[in-house]
């Protein structure tokens, strides 16, 4: 079975995975304690945190027999680069009308 690859828009659309990574955020947590805050079956929060995996958000690390699951920055990077990209537009059209605005006012 081929796993399906989703880019990291696809991953954050979904509100348990923004959840998970909102939890994720304040500390590590192992699988058993990210599902106690779902209403949702183990199998459905493994999948979340598989996608979240595979996707660059998360990595798992073993600690005896837990796995503790930790924020990892590769997945936020395409979410960045692309709110990088339209910062960059509007700055570049916000200096062009104040430059416009400016010579009208002169």
């Amino acid at each position: 079975m081929k796993t399906q690859t989703l880019d990291a828009f696809q991953v954050i659309g979904d509100p348990s995975r923004r959840h998970m990574l909102q939890l994720l955020s304040k500390k590590s947590l192992t699988i058993n304690q990210l599902g106690e805050n779902f209403n949702m079956s183990r199998p459905a929060v493994s999948k979340h945190i598989k996608v979240l995996y595979n996707a660059g958000f998360i990595s798992i690390t073993g600690i005896g027999r837990e796995r503790h699951c930790i924020l990892k920055q590769d997945g936020f990077n395409e979410l960045q680069d692309f709110i990088s990209y339209f910062d960059n537009f509007w700055t570049t059209k916000l200096k062009k009308l104040h430059t416009i605005l400016n010579n009208k006012s002169k």
